[in-house]
């Protein structure tokens, strides 16, 4: 069965922005309620993973499809292959929020500790990369996906201070043992957003140069 190429790559760009919104808001959410302490916020980002699953299903699907019919060349094959590459990785975005909010609703139970300044800066910077990436993907901007990747230096540098953080305050605060370590978890899995959004803007100058820079700096 012939299909319409152009209108095909355009639907399949379309579905991967609009997912790319869903999950930059519930990003946006979790950090937000660990900024907040908003239980209730972080409740809504815990039970709303089934969109996102849905659509990395029918995006998957598309791409096969597109790949199977048409047999595009170049550029357009790039393109679906860019686009399988970061649905996937859309998908673990939204994974790795789900953990994070199940772990804010997990320390509103657990006796209380200050957070440390840079479990904020870490959420914030992680997520400025990865709206940064999604930018970059939405106007092919290889040079906004350089910086994306430049700044993942500062995400793992942040997320180092909370482990120094974790380990200096333990010895004093064994009450609060659990609620350190569920910290230090949230910020693991923020510097893994940072990754992965790394992981997405190389995607993008994939698509826009041909280049593969997965195991290189920038």
């Amino acid at each position: 069965m012939a299909i319409d190429l152009h209108k095909e790559l355009l639907t399949l760009r379309r579905e991967i922005l609009n997912m790319g919104a869903l999950v930059e808001q519930r990003v946006r959410s979790v950090t937000e309620a660990l900024e907040t302490g908003d239980v209730d916020l972080a409740r809504q980002v815990k039970s709303g993973d089934a969109e996102i699953d849905e659509l990395e299903l029918h995006i998957d699907s598309e791409c096969l499809r597109i790949l199977a019919l048409t047999g595009p060349v170049a550029g357009d094959l790039r393109f679906v292959l860019a686009v399988m590459r970061i649905n996937g990785q859309l998908e673990r975005l939204g994974d790795l929020a789900r953990s994070i909010a199940k772990r804010i609703i997990g320390i509103n139970r657990l006796p209380a500790i200050e957070h440390p300044p840079a479990l904020l800066d870490l959420a914030r910077a992680a997520r400025a990369m990865l709206s940064d990436a999604l930018a970059a993907m939405g106007n092919e901007d290889a040079a906004l996906c350089r910086q994306v990747r430049m700044a993942d230096e500062r995400v793992d540098d942040l997320r180092r201070e909370v482990f120094h953080w974790a380990r200096a305050e333990l010895p004093h605060h064994p009450e609060a043992s659990t609620t350190i370590i569920e910290i230090l978890s949230v910020a693991q899995k923020f510097e893994r957003i940072g990754d992965v959004a790394n992981g997405i803007a190389g995607d993008v100058i994939f698509l826009v140069e041909g280049e593969n820079v997965r195991h290189t700096k920038v």
